[in-house]
């Protein structure tokens, strides 16, 4: 800065200080200006060019136009998309980062048991080191693209973002190391050629403006000969010694190198013979060799150098082909059951990763012996048998490999409970919906939802995950959320290894066979189906306990005890009927009572919808409503509670299906009282600690007093209603063993790890949101297995309870023993997962679909049809020769094929016509459809369809011969005649006096007819040399109607047989026939038959002129037609199967490939992508979308329906996207809401048409329902203006606890919308949507979880 000169000659200068722009005073010396000699400068500034020198010019020329330059315009900052941070004080310097080495030096692991031959006399194993290439140690980590991706910001490396490409996922096609992208004329060998020939070397590199002049070169003769004894020389003069060199540059060309000698060699070169043992490495090593007294120095150095890469690089390829030889082979899933696992496990794993105070179960040795080798393992075995021993292995494993462990897990509640459990262990992260803690630990607990966000956005943590635990995994049957999971294992890049821990199941090898096949690595199954705790299985009727299951057998002694006291009990009842008449009373008197409860406990008991009314009474399903009354119910539970206190059976969880059921049922027991003094006293610190954080008003909310009060007495209540608090403070207290009784829903079971001594089943029936069933199998196992407490309990008690009814012994069989559900796959596609596919060219949605356990199987057996293809393809077809020329069958039969589906569709329209059925009376003569045979059949209607029987009763003459059993039983019914038992109305005729073919019997009145028809249809046999048939027919299997009738006698064709007047009948239906034709002429279908339909007039025609043309065919009435016509129906057949087993092979064979076609024909009319499938703007925000529909909430943005809202209102309309619940009382909304609610649905609907229109299977009334809720906008608006909980609470039904679930989801909701904003460059709704999180972020809704915070 220039001096600044100050009164008195005080003079400063002012700079700036550091990167912060702070000014800085500094005082300058006074200038004395006296001396005009001082105001010389002191110094003579150089010149401003330098003088050139030789050297100088050289380095100008060598840096100018010899060295390499990149291109500018090609690797540009504007065209790769990368922004650097620039220092606005100090100019950012970016140093180039040296570029990675080809190979480094990694140490191999060794099984510990063969570690001894290098271990030093310490007792300290030096592992053997070898050089591998980099790109196999990088890997895992590749980019979905061809080129190297570079780390993106520190914000992003967590949860990563949508400008990063995901990581290629493991087991894809091509997933090997990124190859290097080599010239055509590299990979062909033509550079070669035209070095070795003396042309222009090629100098400039790919995507490079220069490189290196080299000029022409001199070209060099070269003469090959090598022997069988491997001894090779290369004949050449000394003034030739150069010829090395382009000897050894052609053999990184080696192929092309090989195949041009060759050719050579064949032509105008001797003769060349290799030893086929003898590499050709070693050839150019014993040449290298033979040549080396003629060699320099420099010769050598670099004949050393290529072939050392040479070795390398065939190393390397020789590394792939064998492993996929490996791959090949068996399958991918290897069962467990190694007993010498279990016996040398402490010699085969010396120094475990963690160490256990307890002795580790085979199972559980055999799964981290493989954990140690780097291996996936499926750890399926009941509850409480130690699964979590094997993921605290993986993760410690990951901490000493100083990795990283992923812990995902369905539910929100187990990902806080394993993040308590872990706390005092590892180093332990936890990554939800709404928290985010520790993201850099090297343990990451999370939801399964938030890894698939992680995967598809390409989060740079992704490099560091070893090991991916997999909890609840028989949560990929659940319909909504399975395929989360599906679409999980599919993504993960290849270097992450997975632990799957699951239920025991009954298909646990073919899906880990389905991992392993996607994954293209192998997967150890292992477990065990035997129970720590043994259960025993018991029904509790009329204050009696009856065993029904014991060490996994049913035990029918037990039921049949129940069902004799269920007969006795109500054997002595006085008067069944009045009984009958006061069950069926109960549930009037019993609603009556509800009500008035719910209308003085206020809000603590709301609860609507279809689980108010669900599974209320025993097993039974007539019994489901049948409500007994309060009394009796409290005195029901009394009777079990006072009888498992005195088993010492406590504590006990009591499974109810409602949760309505689980408050009603804990409040019947108002006198009861299971704790001690000092257990009240803990409980009440304990919730006094609990809800202190929570503020005055919501620490007096109806619920959390009502649940103390029962606390106290050691009573628990435990389901989604509750406030998250309280869940909590209520699971931790039944931990402590202080509650005794515990009445909780299904998701008890699924979320808590809390074992108790007695499990207790309400009633065995649920409502499943659709209908009411039985329980499954794997729901009970999954609920009974609570049962039980590992080293505190020899016997796990599970009670059925029975209230009316005993159910049914097969029933409780198939519940109790019965196989659990197996693993089924619940894939979808969704618009989220297409579109985050769409944006990386190389991974394809069709690849998600193929590699979906829905098409495993499908997938499995490729290989098996490519085979049968090849096969196919190979058979050679037999060739038509026709006499008369070219042939012309194949063109004939096109018309037949077409001629018959015409006259098909005319045929059955003509036939059900009121026209038709008039001419198909008794005697009238028709051609019907041949079942068996070639040609059509000639027949006469004998009886029109009846009341008793629906068909046409035809008789046709047929040409096939008549079967033994159809002659076996006329001849039967003959004999049966002939023995005497004639029907009713028939006489004997004297010999002399009938004719030599009539029966000996005749009916007295033969022409009146009852209408009967005493024939087995179908009824063959023979008449006049003919073979004729009466048979039962449609009217759609009429060809077409005679012209003609015949008279018939019914009476004596079909209820009194007689082959007198079968012979007559087929005779005149045999003179019928026209000369020289098969049949005789028919009737017109439009002149006749009066057929008037536009389109089927056309088609007849149509069909008159195609045989018109037919018959002008060559092909017609050839000798040699039908056998021509066989061969070519081969033909066809054989193409069939062909374009069969391609299809099946191919894409489109997929099952949901139809559905993708309709979803991309959506995405690319609302313009989320555009013609070419490239994702548009649009298409990005739909990405962003998570916890809504992506179509609606996309819309809803790019519609700016929420742009006219304050954020207040905005925030209301946005919770229908995540509300859930149907059935809700209607809120009261403002206009202004009003109108963006009616304005949101319609959004809806219009979607709903589009994809209906589109082959998408979606109903948009069902759509806008399923996807719009609107039962919780009036609560949010006032939740968000600053309202009380406690009074939100009075302006809905919804239960405490969803609203609070709502309101946390609506957070994530408004961060999505807030980025979407981001992308699209909508500054105000991004301020907006600001405003509306921090409106809803406050007291009880947002209270911190006592697990993570601690107690």
């Amino acid at each position: 800065m220039d001096r600044i000169t100050a009164a008195n000659e005080v003079a400063f200068k002012i700079g700036f200080s550091g990167h912060g722009g702070h000014l800085r005073l500094e005082p300058l010396p006074p200038v004395d200006r006296s001396n005009s000699l001082k105001s010389l400068p002191d110094f003579i500034l150089p010149p401003a060019f330098q003088p050139e020198t030789p050297e100088s010019v050289k380095k100008y020329l060598e840096e100018r136009y010899l060295l390499p330059e990149l291109d500018q315009d090609e690797f540009s900052a504007e065209k790769s998309g990368k922004l650097w941070d620039f220092d606005w004080f100090d100019k950012a310097k970016v140093h180039a980062e040296p570029s990675l080495p080809r190979y480094v030096v990694a140490p191999t692991w060794e099984l510990p048991f063969r570690r001894s031959k290098n271990t030093t006399s310490a007792g300290i194993w030096h592992p053997t080191s070898v050089e591998v290439e980099l790109a196999e140690l990088l890997e895992g980590a590749q980019d979905s693209g061809t080129l190297p991706r570079v780390p993106g910001p520190a914000k992003d490396f967590v949860r990563g973002s949508l400008n990063n490409r995901p990581f290629r996922p493991g087991g894809l096609d091509g997933s090997q190391p990124t190859v290097r992208i080599l010239p055509e004329g590299a990979q062909t060998g033509d550079w070669v050629h035209e070095i070795i020939t003396g042309g222009v070397a090629q100098n400039v590199p790919p995507s490079f403006k220069k490189g290196l002049e080299l000029g022409y070169l001199k070209e060099y003769p070269k003469d090959w000969k090598l022997t069988h004894g491997g001894a090779s020389t290369v004949q050449s003069t000394p003034e030739q010694n150069l010829d090395g060199f382009s000897v050894q540059f052609d053999d990184l060309f080696r192929k092309a190198w090989e195949d041009d000698v060759t050719e050579e060699l064949g032509t105008d070169g001797p003769e060349l013979s290799v030893d086929p043992e003898l590499s050709l490495p070693e050839v150019l090593q014993e040449e290298s060799d033979d040549k080396s007294a003629t060699s320099d120095a420099k010769s050598s150095a670099l004949d050393e150098i290529l072939l050392t890469d040479l070795g390398m690089e065939k190393r390397s390829q020789s590394g792939p082909s064998s492993n996929n030889k490996h791959r090949d082979a068996g399958a991918w899933a290897v069962a467990g059951g190694n007993v010498e696992i279990a016996n040398r496990f402490h010699e085969l794993v010396p120094e475990m990763a963690l160490e256990f105070p307890f002795e580790l179960d085979t199972f559980q040795k055999e799964a981290i012996y493989y954990l140690e080798q780097g291996e996936s393992v499926f750890v399926a075995a009941h509850t409480s048998a130690g699964k979590t021993v094997v993921a605290e292995y993986a993760i410690a494993l990951a901490s000493k490999h100083c990795t990283r462990a992923v812990y995902t897990a369905p539910i929100k509640t187990i990902s806080n409970q394993k993040y308590r459990d872990f706390c005092g262990k590892f180093d332990v992260g936890l990554l939800t919906g709404d928290v985010s803690l520790k993201p850099e630990a090297s343990c990451l607990i999370m939801t399964t939802e938030i890894l698939r966000s992680m995967l598809y956005r390409g989060a740079d943590i992704i490099r560091d995950i070893e090991w991916v635990v997999f909890d609840e995994v028989h949560y990929v049957n659940d319909v909504e959320r399975g395929v989360v999971w599906e679409e999980v294992i599919i993504m993960l890049p290849k270097h992450v290894n997975v632990v799957l821990l699951s239920a025991t199941v009954p298909n646990t090898i073919e899906f880990a066979d389905w991992i392993g096949r996607t994954k293209q690595k192998k997967i150890r199954v292992t477990g065990t189906s035997k129970r720590p705790v043994p259960l025993e299985h018991c029904l509790f009727y009329s204050g009696e306990l009856y065993k029904v299951c014991e060490q996994e057998l049913f035990v029918p002694q037990g039921w049949r005890g129940a069902k004799d006291a269920y007969k006795r009990k109500n054997a002595s009842k006085a008067g069944g009927s009045s009984g009958a008449n006061v069950g069926a009373a109960a549930p009037h008197g019993t609603t009556q009572n509800r009500q008035r409860e719910f209308s003085n406990k206020g809000k603590a008991q709301k609860h609507s919808g279809p689980q108010a009314t669900s599974n209320q009474t025993g097993t039974g399903g007539a019994q489901q409503n049948n409500w007994v009354s309060r009394r009796q119910e409290s005195t029901l539970w009394l009777l079990l509670v006072n009888r498992l206190q005195k088993k010492s059976l406590l504590p006990v969880v009591i499974f109810c299906f409602s949760k309505n059921r689980c408050d009603k049922s804990a409040d019947n027991m108002s006198g009861t009282d299971l704790t001690t003094n000092s257990e009240k006293s803990e409980i009440r610190v304990f919730c006094d600690k609990a809800f202190s954080r929570l503020k005055g008003s919501d620490r007096d909310l109806p619920q959390v007093v009502r649940v103390q009060n029962l606390l106290r007495r050691g009573i628990g209540v435990h389901h989604a209603g509750l406030l998250p608090i309280v869940k909590e403070v209520v699971e931790m207290l039944f931990c402590r063993g202080v509650i005794k009784v515990l009445f909780s829903t299904e998701t008890f079971a699924m979320g808590v790890n809390a074992p108790a001594r007695t499990v207790v089943f309400d009633t065995l029936r649920k409502f499943d949101g659709k209908e009411f069933r039985r329980l499954l199998p794997g729901e009970y196992i999954q609920m009974a297995g609570r049962a039980g407490r590992r080293g505190l309990d020899n016997i796990g008690t599970v009670i059925v309870m029975c209230r009316d009814e005993i159910p049914e012994e097969s029933d409780l069989k198939q519940v109790i023993v019965g196989k659990p559900t197996r693993l089924e796959s619940q894939f979808r596609l969704t618009y989220n997962m297409i579109l985050h596919l769409l944006r990386v060219e190389e991974l394809k949605v069709e690849d998600m679909l193929k590699r979906s356990f829905a098409e495993f199987h499908a997938q499995k057996n490729l290989p098996e049809k490519e085979r049968l293809l090849m096969l196919k393809l190979a058979q050679r077809a037999k060739s038509i020769e026709c006499i008369k020329g070219e042939p012309a069958i194949e063109e004939y039969l096109d018309m037949a094929t077409e001629a018959e589906a015409l006259r098909q569709h005319v045929s059955e329209a003509v036939m059900q016509s009121h026209t038709a059925q008039q001419f198909l009376l008794p005697g009238r003569v028709v051609v019907v459809r041949s079942q068996s045979a070639d040609d059509n059949l000639l027949g006469v209607v004998l009886k029109s369809p009846s009341s008793t029987f629906k068909q046409y009763i035809v008789l046709v003459v047929t040409t096939d011969a008549v079967s033994s059993m159809q002659a076996s039983s006329v001849s039967l019914n003959k004999q049966g005649n002939e023995s005497g038992n004639f029907p009713q109305g028939y006489v004997l005729v004297p010999k002399g006096k009938r004719g030599m073919d009539e029966e000996y019997f005749t009916p007295i009145n033969s022409r009146k007819g009852s209408g009967i028809v005493n024939i087995k249809l179908p009824y063959y046999g023979s008449a006049s040399g003919v073979n004729y048939g009466v048979i039962g027919i449609e009217a759609k299997d009429f060809l077409s109607i005679c012209n003609c009738k015949i008279k018939i006698d019914q009476v004596r064709l079909l209820e009194d047989p007689s082959d007198v007047a079968y012979s007559k009948t087929v005779q005149q239906l045999l003179e019928q026939k026209a000369a020289g034709s098969k049949f005789p002429p028919v009737l017109d279908a439009v002149k006749d038959l009066k057929l008037k339909e536009v389109v089927l007039v056309e088609k007849y025609r149509k069909y008159n002129s195609i045989l018109q043309r037919m018959s002008e065919n060559k092909c017609h009435g050839c000798m040699k037609l039908k056998e021509h016509t066989a061969l070519q129906m081969e033909q066809r057949k054989h193409m069939e199967e062909v374009n069969a087993l391609k299809f099946q092979m191919s894409d489109e064979a997929l099952q949901q490939m139809p559905d993708f076609q309709g979803r991309i024909d959506v995405l690319k009319e609302i313009h989320c992508i555009d013609s070419d499938l490239v994702v548009q703007i649009k298409g990005r925000v739909a990405c962003e979308m998570n916890s809504g529909e992506e179509l609606i909430c996309t819309e809803c943005l790019f519609d700016n329906q929420l742009d006219d809202l304050e954020p207040e209102e905005a925030v209301a309309l946005m919770s229908a996207f995540v509300f859930q619940q149907k059935n809700t009382s209607e809120p009261s909304l403002t206009p202004k809401l009003a109108h963006a609610k009616k304005r949101l649905y319609e959004t809806a609907i219009r979607l709903g048409e589009l994809q209906a229109r589109l082959k998408v299977a979606v109903d948009p009334e069902e759509y806008a329902k399923e996807n719009l809720k609107f039962g919780l906008v009036e609560v949010v608006y006032e939740w968000a203006k600053g309202t009380p909980f406690a009074e939100i609470c009075e302006l809905t039904d919804v239960p405490e606890g969803l609203i609070v679930r709502t309101i946390v989801r609506l957070d994530e909701t408004c961060r999505e919308f807030k980025n979407a904003a981001s992308i699209m460059g909508n500054s105000a709704l991004n301020k907006k949507m600001e405003a509306a999180s921090n409106a809803i972020k406050r007291d009880i809704v947002f209270a911190a979880s006592l697990y993570v915070t601690g107690m």
